[in-house]
C-alpha cells in the first residue's frame, strides 16, 4: 500500500515531506457504501484518497441529503480541512462510491505542514480551488437544469469515477442524492430505458448510451 500511495503523490510532494506522510500516517481501506466522515462530527484526521471514490453529501434539517461532488485519486475534502482547522463539527457526510484505499494524518499536521512545505500549501489552496468550481457547478445543475438533465449528469460521473457502465444503486439511493422522489426518480429511468439509454436491472443500471 505503501507502493501505491508513493505512485500517487510522489509528483506532488517532495521527498521530506512524502516520508514524514508515512511515519505519521494511517493506510486504510474502506469499503463500497462504507461512512468515512458523518455530519456533526468533529474531524480528527485529513484524509488523501490513493485509490478509488468517495461521494461527498450534505444534510438539510429534515435529514435528506443531496450530492455534491465525487473525491478521487490525489484529492483530499476541503470542506474536511476547513473543519480541521476551525475546529468545527463537519457539515458534510462522506462515503466511500468504491472501494477505497486512502492515507489519513492528524489534524494538526495540516498546519505544521502549511507552514513547512510549498508542496502541500499549493496542494490545498488548489483542492480548495477545485471544490468551489465542483460546488458552483453543483449550484449551477440544481438551478438552471431540469430534474432529466441532472439525473444524466449524475449516472456519467458514476461511470466515470467507478470506472464501469454497471452501476450498483437502487432507485431510493439515487433519489436522495438527487434530492427529489424515488417516484420522479424511477419514472425518468424508466424513460431513459424505452430510450435505450439505460438499461434498468434488480439494484443496478447498465448504462448503454447517455450521449
Amino acid at each position: 500500500m505503501e507502493t501505491a500511495f508513493l505512485e500517487s503523490y510522489q509528483h506532488i510532494f517532495e521527498k521530506e515531506l512524502l516520508q514524514e506522510m508515512l511515519e505519521v500516517g494511517t493506510l486504510k481501506e474502506v469499503k463500497k457504501d462504507e461512512q468515512i466522515i458523518d455530519v456533526g462530527s468533529y474531524v480528527k484526521f485529513i484524509p488523501l484518497l490513493i485509490n478509488g471514490a468517495i461521494k461527498v453529501l450534505r444534510e438539510d434539517n429534515q435529514g435528506d441529503e443531496l450530492f455534491l461532488y465525487f473525491l478521487e485519486k490525489g484529492e483530499t475534502c476541503s470542506v474536511t480541512m476547513s473543519c480541521c482547522l476551525g475546529h468545527h463539527k463537519s457539515k458534510i457526510r462522506a462515503i466511500a462510491e468504491t472501494d477505497t484505499l486512502l492515507i489519513t494524518f492528524p489534524v494538526q499536521k495540516m498546519e505544521e505542514w502549511t507552514s513547512k512545505y510549498k508542496t502541500w500549501r499549493d496542494f490545498v489552496f488548489q483542492s480548495y480551488h477545485e471544490r468551489v468550481n465542483e460546488l458552483l457547478e453543483t449550484i449551477d445543475t440544481i438551478a438552471f437544469q431540469q430534474m432529466d438533465d441532472r439525473l444524466i449528469s449524475y449516472l456519467k460521473e458514476k461511470v466515470r469515477v467507478s470506472n464501469s457502465a454497471s452501476l450498483t444503486t437502487t432507485h431510493q439511493e439515487i433519489a436522495y442524492d438527487l434530492h427529489t422522489s424515488r417516484v420522479v426518480i424511477s419514472r425518468l429511468l424508466k424513460k431513459l430505458e424505452k430510450l435505450h439509454k439505460i438499461k434498468l436491472n434488480r439494484n443496478a443500471i447498465e448504462v448503454l448510451n447517455l450521449d
